[in-house]
């Protein structure tokens, strides 16, 4: 795959941290990769059981619509993200992160094909509020990647312009936003998304 399909749906950095963690296996044939592919696309897109493949120590993630009522299928543009971190939560979201899928993207090019997913931090939609709920700032990106070329299959997880959520009025939110932001830049994000891309390419025994 061309490496401008391999960058597709991450955008630059152009200030804050760049996080990434990634993982490949590789199969004896084509058709094995081509079918485990099939696997780890539907796990994905299946964001209600990240938790369960990475571990509890990942954030629960629970899919929602736009008026924030949980969905219990597999994820689509413009859905968001309901996100229980190990830690206190943000008084804006009542105790949640909130982020919403900006693109939602697959690619097929001669024997490789690919998804991605990026979502952008963004307001709780229960509140009033026009704060962002999140310990990252609007400008931030997270994009969830895998790529079949050939036999070998890749997940990816890159954070992009990634810095803490300090411009919301709430004096509780910027300091809880402060430390979990620098925290997650510092390393706990990298560990989370190390163990979720892991948990993507699990082979079932």
């Amino acid at each position: 795959m061309k490496e401008d399909h391999r960058s597709q749906g991450i955008p630059p950095s152009q200030s804050g941290a760049a996080i990434n963690a990634d993982n490949s296996i590789e199969f004896d044939s084509i058709e094995e990769a081509r079918a485990f592919y099939k696997i780890v696309r539907h796990r994905v897109l299946d964001v209600n059981n990240w938790q369960k493949l990475a571990g509890k120590l990942l954030a629960s993630f629970q899919l929602t619509n736009d008026k924030g009522e949980p969905l219990n299928r597999l994820a689509q543009q413009g859905d968001l993200f309901k996100i229980d971190i190990p830690g206190p939560g943000t008084i804006s979201g009542k105790g949640f992160d909130w982020v919403q899928i900006e693109e939602l993207k697959e690619q097929h090019e001669g024997d490789a094909e690919s998804i991605s997913i990026r979502v952008r931090p963004t307001s709780d939609p229960l509140s009033s509020s026009n704060d962002v709920s999140h310990f990252f700032d609007k400008e931030s990106t997270s994009t969830f990647k895998t790529i079949r070329e050939g036999n070998k299959i890749t997940a990816s997880i890159h954070d992009r312009n990634a810095k803490p959520n300090v411009e919301t009025d709430n004096i509780i939110d910027k300091a809880r936003n402060a430390a979990v932001g620098t925290g997650a830049i510092s390393g706990f994000a990298k560990l989370q998304w190390h163990m979720l891309v892991d948990g993507l390419l699990k082979r079932d025994d």
